[in-house]
Formats: C-alpha cells, structure tokens, sequence
C-alpha cells in the first residue's frame, strides 16, 4: 500500500477527547471551543432528547404513525451539526433529529409529517436540511449532486450526508461515494454506526474492518469517531468539512454510537438485542458524558442544567400542542409546488379537483 493510500485509512482506535465519565482523555483546546460552546452543545442535546421523547409518547397516543427514535445518538449529531457552515446543507435519513434541531428546523414539522396532515412542512433552503429520506441511501446520490453543482458555480459550500449502518450496503451509498470521489465533490458521508441495520448486526452484514474502511476502495478518506462524544464529533467533522470546502475531496465519518429505542415504534428490539448490551451503551451517554465533564469543569450546576431541561420541556410543549391542534393542509396545496409556471393539465386537474370537492360538501 503507497503512502497516499495509508493516509486514507481511518484511525485503530475511534478518536475520543472525553471519557464516558466525562474526564478528557485528549487536550482540545485547538479546536476554539469557548465554555459557552459547550454548553450550548449539552443544551443542544437535552432539546434533541426531550423532543424526541415526545415524538416516542405521541406516537404511542396514536398521534403518529411511527417514530424512529434518535435517543443515544444525540452527540455524533449534535457535534457534526455544530461544525457545518451557515450555508452548508444536511441530508438527512429518518433518524438525524439532532441535525434538524440544531439546524432550527421546527420539530412540529416533522411530526406532522408522521402524523400524516402534510409533506415538506419546512423550507430546505432557510435550514439548508434537505428532506427526510425514507428510502435507505438514495439521498446520498442527492448530496453529491448538490455539492457538485455547488462547486461548479463557484459557491464554497459542503453538503453532509447521512446514513446507518444498513445503508452502507445499499448500492446508492457505493455509487455516490465513486461519484463524489471521481468528481471530487465536497461531500462528507457520516455513517452513524448505531451498531445494528434494524435487527441485523454489523457482522452479519458486514466483514469489513469496519464500515469506515469501505471508504477507501473508492479513494476517499475516512475518520473513525467515538460518536457519544460531542467534542470528537465536532472535532472530526470539523476537519473533514473544511478539507473539503478547500477542495481536498470528500470524506467518510464512521461514528460509532448506539441506538437506545428500538429502531422504530414498530419493532420489538427484545427479540434480538439482550438487555446487558443496553445497559453497557448507557454507561457511554453522550447526554450524561458531556453533563458530567461541565460539572468537572465548572461551566455547570444544578441549576444550569434544571433551567436547560425546563426550556425543553416548555419547547415540548408548545411543540406537542402544535401536533395535537394540526389538521390537514387545503387539498389545492397539492398544486401549488410542482411547477414553477404550472402546466395547463394540472391546471385542469386542481379545477377537477376542487370542483368534485365542492360537490362531496355541498
């Protein structure tokens, strides 16, 4: 293996600045983070896990049809969001809860398209978060599409895509990693290693050293980050972002993190994952992890850390009312963001429309 070869592997180890008990097991002052940005993280992560734990309740109240739990996962997101750019763009799978929050955009949006009053309730181009990809890994073609484009018209940003462990053997996550590198488009694929592709293990999809190192027969660098560790994700992604904002080719971030929920609402996860594994994942919180290194350090208290959970919770509840009063959008809405000048067929198809509605309700 040549020496540029060697540079693409990603490390032995994941990179880790913060034990699980909070101590620093690596100096990050290089990484310009103030007190404050830190606890705007841990803020960050209590948010991403109070409303998600919302999502979980109103979903079992039959408010949603189903709900894909990002509990456990909060710091890989909430890390990686914290380094993109203002104009940057996210696409997300179904499960990044953590990058839309951070990004602001709103969470009632998102519930209410699982609980099915509308699609596309968010503008992308104001959070610049693509929409949820329900299909396993065909966003990530979408984001190498962009970031090319991007680039080609002389805009500086980098698009970050998504995906778990399942989707690495997806064959749109391979393609879009030869496009990206053949292109060399300032991409940055984060696999977030939740250590299961919904009940499958990763050795029973995967033989890989890890799923970082599939990154290198494309000729694209990888990383491998503890992903319950905010600062290394932050750290890592930041590295990564801004290799490829400079034009160094894109990058794969493998974080290595934990699903705490099942995989969703719909599954049962007691048929194939013991409860001694959940128990040695939880000793590993990226909620408590981060929480326990600011109270070491000083930058928090009870206090701090009650106020910040009641600011969650009073956002939980405007965002739960919000669900629970949401009805279905006008039936014309349908229409109205195909086409920018609309063509006469669908023209004639609202009126159709609209007509027979008039007539179901006279």
């Amino acid at each position: 293996m040549t020496d540029d070869a060697t540079s693409l592997l990603p490390s032995d180890e994941p990179i880790q600045y913060l034990a699980p008990d909070g101590s620093v097991v690596a100096d990050f002052d290089h990484l310009g983070l103030t007190p404050d940005d830190l606890v705007g993280m841990y803020r960050d992560i209590v948010r991403t896990r109070t409303l998600d734990t919302l999502a979980i309740s109103l979903q079992r109240q039959g408010q949603l049809g189903v709900w894909a739990s990002a509990r456990g996962q909060e710091g890989a997101q909430v890390g990686i969001a914290w380094a993109m750019g203002l104009r940057d763009w996210a696409f997300p799978s179904y499960r990044e809860h953590g990058i839309t929050t951070v990004r602001g955009v709103p969470f009632a949006a998102l519930l209410k398209q699982y609980k099915g009053t509308w699609m596309g309730l968010y503008d992308p181009h104001e959070h610049q978060v693509a929409p949820h990809s329900i299909p396993i890994a065909t966003h990530l073609l979408h984001a190498v599409g962009y970031a090319k484009a991007a680039a080609l018209s002389g805009d500086d940003l980098v698009t970050l895509a998504f995906i778990g462990n399942g989707g690495t053997s997806e064959g749109d996550f391979h393609e879009a990693l030869n496009y990206a590198a053949v292109w060399n488009a300032p991409t940055v694929f984060v696999i977030q290693n939740n250590q299961y592709a919904i009940s499958e293990t990763n050795e029973h999809q995967c033989v890989a050293p890890s799923l970082a190192h599939k990154g290198i027969g494309y000729g694209v660098r990888s990383f491998s980050v503890d992903g319950n560790d905010v600062v290394a994700s932050f750290a890592v992604a930041s590295e990564a972002i801004e290799s490829a904002r400079a034009g160094e080719g894109p990058a794969l971030i493998e974080a290595h993190t934990y699903r705490m929920q099942p995989h969703t609402t719909a599954d049962d996860d007691t048929r194939y994952r013991p409860p001694e594994e959940l128990a040695e994942w939880l000793e590993r919180c990226p909620l408590d992890r981060i929480e326990l290194y600011l109270r070491s350090q000083g930058l928090a208290d009870d206090t701090l850390c009650d106020e910040i959970r009641a600011e969650a919770q009073a956002e939980a509840a405007e965002v739960r009312a919000e669900v629970l009063a949401a009805g279905p959008e006008p039936i014309e809405a349908l229409f109205d963001n195909v086409y920018v000048e609309p063509p006469a067929s669908l023209l004639e198809q609202r009126a159709a429309v609209l007509e027979r509605l008039q007539e179901v309700h006279a």
